[in-house]
């Protein structure tokens, strides 16, 4: 608490001393590093210096700022505001046209869009990112983005792509001689190959990245890497290796105050003891990371609520400043207001009493117009009711055509039935003088039955009445022949089945065959009516 206390002594003196651009560079850096531990006091010194930096129109302190609040929240699991605070900073870092810190500000957008569950948005700052490192020539950048896009493809298991990515990181960051980033990176690789189970090349990994990050005095780096190691000495069955290096990395925990890396240490220890069947010492371990992650969740909670106060009272502030902003220009906006409407009144008054007569000539034209419309509506519908009218008057006279054209067929065939008969009475007698004549006679009378004419006759008006009837029906088969056709048509108008056989000079018998045959070109199924199928047509 003491040494927070004059931390935040010395960084209120260097907020309210007036100092070189540079000093203000540094002074970032060390509030980065305190918002590790204390994020809520880091935020309100951020604020103060953004506040700072905007008055001074210092565009790099601003977006900066800005960048570390949007970490700061990203840390904390508060995306939505960290996301907010890094798209201002990309707007400032844009219009002060600094591509590095633009890159550098894309690539945060990319981690935090692939713990939002974002992977597509995630690459695509990354691409980004990547093409103006390129441009810049910056191998820092260029390594940490390559960096990062083999994590992509670690956690989605495209090992292959993985390697391929670190490899071209760990590369850019030895050519720029930054053993920090070869050092991270070498503990990704041992992270893929430890996935792999290839633990040899793990262990190797992770003690090279151990020996930069001792190179490079970093603690924090060095205890994971640790640990790592202990992971990997327990997994290949070299217990007391294993438990030498947890240790180890305990210590160091304990030592930097790392109540993380405590909980991690512990539970592994805990594991190997119980490997090695030593199951009070296993107990002991499993209990002190229970211990830990206990004392790590209450912290936890305690620094996000003081967190999630100063976010609250921030927004609050900012809201108010906002207000009072948006007040005073208000105010200003509407004396400007007042001015323009005094102003805007007495030309309108001249204005609308000019237009007002030009708007009364305009209704009354439009008037004047719809009324025209409406009366040409009206005939419109009245022609359209009589020419209605007229095509039912049409369909009634065919209706009636059709009917009594059918009646003259009907009365027809029956009176030729009807000579027929009596004609073939007339032939069984033995009168051999009159047997060719009558036999003659009863063959004109057979072929006046089907005589063509009348049908053509019969369908033209049938057309007339039902259209397209015949074409709809042969969508059913492709078999049907002239007399199925005249039998459907016959069907059709509803005539009985003795009207229909004579209309066809057939016997009922022949009818009922004929009936069987349609059903099976039509492939009507057996208990269905066939009338009722042809009426519904």
């Amino acid at each position: 608490m003491f040494k927070r206390f004059c931390f935040l002594i010395a960084v209120f003196s260097f907020i309210l001393s007036g100092l070189n651009a540079h000093a203000e560079d540094d002074r970032l850096l060390s509030i980065h590093s305190f918002s590790q531990k204390h994020p809520d006091s880091a935020l309100i010194i951020l604020k103060k210096i953004y506040a700072r930096a905007v008055d001074k129109s210092d565009g790099v302190a601003e977006g900066m700022c800005l960048q570390q609040m949007g970490e700061i929240c990203f840390n904390q699991g508060h995306y939505a505001q960290a996301l907010e605070f890094y798209l201002h900073a990309d707007k400032v870092f844009s219009k002060i046209n600094n591509p590095n810190l633009l890159a550098a500000n894309m690539g945060e957008m990319g981690v935090l869009y692939y713990y939002n569950k974002q992977v597509g948005k995630s690459r695509q700052m990354y691409n980004k990112a990547l093409a103006i490192y390129k441009k810049n020539n910056n191998l820092k950048g260029q390594a940490a983005i390559f960096g990062n896009i083999g994590h992509l493809y670690e956690k989605s298991h495209q090992y292959d792509s993985s390697f391929y990515y670190q490899n071209l990181a760990l590369k850019s960051y030895n050519q720029a001689n930054y053993k920090q980033g070869a050092a991270k990176i070498y503990e990704n690789l041992g992270s893929v190959y430890e996935d792999l189970a290839k633990y040899d090349s793990a262990y190797v990994c992770f003690n090279r990245s151990l020996q930069l990050y001792k190179e490079d005095h970093n603690e924090i780096g060095s205890i994971e890497v640790i640990n790592n190691l202990g992971d990997i000495l327990r997994k290949t069955g070299k217990y007391k290796e294993s438990i030498v290096q947890s240790r180890r990395a305990m210590e160091l925990a304990r030592q930097t105050g790392n109540i993380y890396q405590l909980a991690s240490c512990s539970k592994d220890l805990g594991k190997v003891y119980e490997l090695m069947n030593q199951m009070d010492s296993a107990y002991h371990y499993a209990e002190l990371s229970r211990k830990y992650s206990l004392e790590v969740y209450s912290k936890d909670g305690v620094n996000q609520t003081a967190f999630l106060q100063v976010l609250y009272d921030m927004n609050k502030k900012s809201d108010e400043i906002n207000r009072l902003n948006n007040v005073r220009k208000l105010n200003q906006v509407m004396a400007i207001a007042g001015v323009i409407v005094t102003v805007l009144i007495i030309i309108l008054s001249l204005v609308i009493f000019s237009r007002q007569r030009f708007k009364i000539k305009e209704q009354q034209t439009l008037a004047r117009q719809k009324e025209a419309e409406h009366e040409l509506v009206q005939m419109q519908l009245k022609n359209q009711q009589l020419e209605e009218e007229n095509l039912k008057q049409q369909l009634e006279i065919k209706s009636r055509e059709l009917s009594n054209h059918t009646l003259n067929l009907i009365k027809n065939n029956q009176f030729l039935e009807h000579l027929r008969t009596t004609l073939h009475t007339m032939v069984k007698d033995d009168k051999r003088d009159q047997k060719k004549q009558m036999q003659q006679l009863i063959s004109q009378i057979n072929d006046s039955f089907n005589h063509e004419q009348y049908w053509k006759e019969f369908t033209t008006a049938f057309e007339q009445v039902h259209q397209q009837f015949f074409d709809n029906i042969r969508k059913y088969s492709n078999e049907l022949t002239s007399a199925d056709m005249r039998l459907i048509a016959l069907m059709r108008i509803n005539l009985n089945s003795n009207d229909i056989a004579t209309l066809l000079g057939i016997s009922p018998d022949s009818l009922r065959v004929s009936r069987y045959r349609l059903r099976k070109k039509l492939n009507i199924p057996q208990g269905d009516n066939l009338t009722a199928f042809i009426q519904a047509l």
